[in-house]
């Protein structure tokens, strides 16, 4: 079962201005009628939409417009967050689209709100990582989040563009020596699969523990 509406403005894989398309109903009552983005395809809503059209055209290229200059500033946009977290790397909470936006909003002194930010999932490693920004419909800029732990964490991770973590020492031939800091390159997708991985060895340990304590009062 499906939902015809008419788009009032571009939505990304799904059509542009005027566009007549099929979408679940979920999907159109939930966010795109409500964020008038589009309004059902019905006679009396296609007739509103005929006559509003060259007035509805000419008001989005005007915003177009107004946030391609906001996307020219964002354009380059290397935008420090810092947070606390371990010595490799691993954030004691996460940096979220709020996060950023707030951060954005005073690194470029634009207003940049949460729904603008394109994220898939929250960042729980510190290091470089593009974003992508959503100015308007048919206008898009890439900024790029620095998180770090202290302010001249995040120069060095400027400069050098790779994320400041600690190597292990203990697993080199010379023992006892103290971890030491270095700067390495951080895979996006990598904060997501060490995240998982953490957590599969946590549930493990705590099966481990389960069974061994069994073992003891059986003991």
């Amino acid at each position: 079962m499906s939902t015809e509406i008419v788009l009032l403005q571009r939505v990304e894989n799904l059509g542009e201005i005027g566009d007549v398309v099929k979408v679940r109903p979920g999907y159109a009552r939930n966010y795109l009628l409500p964020q008038r983005k589009a309004l059902r395809a019905s006679k009396e809503n296609m007739a509103y939409f005929e006559a509003r059209k060259k007035q509805l055209l000419a008001d989005n290229d005007k915003k177009r417009a107004d946030a391609e200059k906001v996307a020219a500033k964002l354009k380059d946009l290397k935008v420090p967050l810092i947070r606390q977290a371990s010595e490799a790397g691993q954030l004691f909470g996460s940096v979220t689209a709020r996060d950023i936006a707030v951060e954005a909003s005073k690194a470029s002194g634009e207003t940049i709100d949460r729904t603008m930010v394109q994220l898939n999932q929250n960042f729980k490693l510190i290091g470089l990582f593009p974003v992508d920004v959503l100015v308007h419909p048919e206008v898009k800029v890439a900024i790029t989040i620095n998180i770090a732990r202290t302010t001249e964490e995040a120069e060095i991770q400027a400069k050098t563009g790779k994320a400041l973590i600690a190597e292990n020492e203990a697993s080199k031939p010379t023992r006892g020596k103290k971890q030491e800091e270095k700067a390495v390159e951080v895979d996006p997708l990598a904060a997501v699969l060490e995240d998982s991985a953490l957590e599969a060895q946590r549930e493990k340990d705590i099966d481990a523990s389960t069974a061994n304590g069994s073992v003891e009062e059986s003991a």
